[in-house]
């Protein structure tokens, strides 16, 4: 389970859910959990058929797992509304005892999310709608008095919350709007694009994140960076383990352990996604869960002290 309190390094990875990937799904995410990987994601593109609907797989393999969280990395939010997401999150919390983490962004490809019947909204108001849907979460969860909420694009009368805690919200925020919002109410973030801690768009970004935070009184630090990475585990060093553009392609076991880890103690950077550059084996899962993960997690507990 993936905790509010403390700053232990997250570690996950994102797993396929085509339809025909199931048995693959199924094995890769088992293996994770026997290796205390900390996270699995799955995209959420309900408007492409050869998908398995995202918040349906989080839920069939959290019952088939004991220790791995689920993340939908994010939520097609324009079409799950917010007070039955609300609903679906409290419900998967409480059955797999806390293990699930809510990713939220405001909707990346409207053509398609139109096509589904969905009015669109222009970019403005649906970061408006993104925030004004993480607050109502929020709300609604934790127990409490019957929740009346009256935003602009959400309104509920008189709901009564779920008795259990809201999961922690992570967003892939890109805009400044975006962005400040996840500063205001988010838990934390993941940077779009694959953008890693040496990224101009990571250096641009998250001083926003900061500055919206402090202006409502949050503590910046409580929230969270958590980096889709993509790259390669190969058995020797690779002579550069960044391509021309400054993009990290992976290296030796040895290489990411020190890339990592210093992505951690120079960049504070809190979790890693991996997502592998082609197709993800159980080897690859493997040394990603057994042998970088946890020597990572020590570095850093040898440099803290």
């Amino acid at each position: 389970m993936i905790h509010t309190a403390g700053r232990e390094v997250v570690f996950g990875f994102g797993a396929h859910n085509g339809f025909g990937e199931v048995p693959e799904l199924l094995r890769m995410v088992e293996q994770a959990d026997r290796d205390e990987l900390d996270v699995f994601s799955v995209a959420d593109h309900p408007y492409i058929g050869g998908r398995l609907d995202a918040y349906a797989s989080v839920g069939f393999i959290l019952g088939r797992t004991r220790h791995i969280s689920g993340l939908v990395n994010v939520t097609n939010l324009p079409t799950r509304p917010a007070p039955m997401l609300a609903r679906l999150v409290t419900s998967l919390s409480a059955i797999s005892g806390g293990r699930v983490v809510l990713g939220m962004g405001a909707g990346g490809r409207w053509d398609r999310i139109a096509d589904m019947g969905v009015p669109p909204l222009s970019p403005g108001d649906a970061v408006n709608a993104f925030e004004e849907a993480i607050v109502l979460v929020k709300l609604l969860s934790g127990g409490g008095p019957p929740v009346t909420y009256q935003g602009r694009h959400y309104q509920v009368d008189q709901i009564e919350p779920a008795p259990v805690a809201a999961p922690l919200v992570w967003t892939g925020s890109v805009g400044p709007k975006s962005l400040a919002a996840t500063g205001r109410v988010a838990d934390g973030w993941i940077p779009g694009h694959a953008s890693d801690w040496l990224s101009e768009r990571y250096r641009t970004s998250r001083p926003i994140i900061d500055e919206a935070a402090a202006t409502v009184g949050r503590d910046p630090r409580a929230i969270r960076t958590v980096f889709n990475l993509p790259g390669r585990i190969t058995d020797r060093p690779l002579p550069a383990t960044r391509d021309r553009d400054g993009r990290w392609i992976g290296g030796s076991v040895g290489q990411w352990i020190e890339e990592l880890t210093g992505a951690v103690l120079e960049h504070d950077a809190s979790g890693f996604t991996l997502f592998p550059a082609g197709h993800t084996d159980l080897v690859f899962l493997g040394r990603w869960a057994r042998e970088i993960a946890p020597a990572v997690r020590e570095a850093i507990a040898k440099e803290n002290g």
